[in-house]
């Protein structure tokens, strides 16, 4: 399993310039407050956060380093560490609904989300509501056989509200813990689309009152800032209740996290730090960060 520090290696090299020149620095001057300012837009963390990030990071107290305090001021940005909704079987069956577009990942998260479900001793069912793809039922048919777990879906064109439906429905007679619906990829810009999520979304919540219990987006972590406007789009059409950030280890523009969560206030709930089953992971601020500034100099 790839841990944060491999994860994170090229957004860390991305800022290695500003990094040797805080560590030469030690309470650094402006310019390399200016360097440093450059490295985290750079890396896409929004201009406005990285000068509010350097302003709260200058308070430097007796006894700090500056490096500390911007560690510091960056984890508090990130907020609270995420609790593992999946670490264990719920009582009651928990709708998951997963949204983004074409490319972010979402099939393969949805695997691995049900991965991590199955580990803790719950049953997973997965639901294939992407049918505008010729391949998107068969696509997540074979990832839950390497779950494995079941997998409710329907032919290209079925209407993916009725195949979600179906699949909360089912997910009784089965005894199933989660639902996990993998919705089809759509432009955060085009009306219609959007308004098919909100259709499937009222489709689960006719099968089980209350569903969905959670609305994920995932996030390619390669698009850097980009993702802010996409989450800032699907919030608008269909609240969040959290983010996913796939691909960290393929991105070197993972500064854009820190936008997110400060402008927006949704919770990162998972990271996906490699390509295994196993590399879906909750997001840690801590690890986040350590692993793009607690690198000494020489490593950098």
């Amino acid at each position: 399993m790839m841990g944060w520090r491999n994860a994170l290696s090229r957004t860390r090299r991305a800022m290695a310039e500003g990094l040797r020149a805080l560590f030469r620095a030690g309470r650094p001057d402006e310019r390399t407050m200016e360097t440093l300012e450059e490295t985290l837009i750079r890396a896409d963390v929004p201009p406005r956060v990285a000068s509010a990030l350097l302003e709260e990071a200058r308070q430097v107290r007796e006894g700090e380093s500056f490096s500390d305090r911007l560690s510091a001021a960056m984890k508090r940005a990130l907020g609270a560490p995420s609790p593992d909704l999946l670490s264990a079987p719920q009582g009651a069956i928990r709708v998951i609904l997963l949204a983004g577009v074409n490319g972010a990942g979402k099939t393969t998260t949805a695997a691995k989300l049900a991965r991590r479900l199955l580990k803790a001793g719950g049953k997973p069912l997965l639901a294939a509501a992407d049918t505008f793809r010729a391949a998107g039922s068969q696509q997540l048919q074979i990832w839950a056989e390497r779950v494995p777990c079941e997998c409710v879906g329907g032919p290209m064109g079925a209407d993916p509200a009725a195949v979600a439906f179906d699949a909360v429905r089912a997910s009784v007679s089965r005894g199933a813990h989660a639902v996990i619906v993998d919705t089809a990829g759509r432009m955060h810009t085009r009306d219609a689309l959007m308004a098919e999520l909100q259709k499937v979304g009222r489709s689960v919540g006719k099968a089980l009152p209350g569903a969905p219990h959670e609305v994920w987006l995932v996030l390619d972590a390669t698009i850097g800032a980009n993702a802010l406007s996409q989450a800032r789009h699907f919030h608008a059409t269909l609240p969040l209740t959290g983010l996913i950030v796939a691909k960290l280890d393929g991105s070197a523009k993972a500064g854009f996290v820190l936008g997110i969560r400060r402008e927006l206030n949704i919770p990162v709930r998972y990271a996906g730090l490699g390509e295994g089953m196993d590399d879906l992971v909750p997001f840690d601020p801590d690890a986040f960060v350590q692993a793009i500034l607690g690198a000494s100099e020489g490593e950098v």
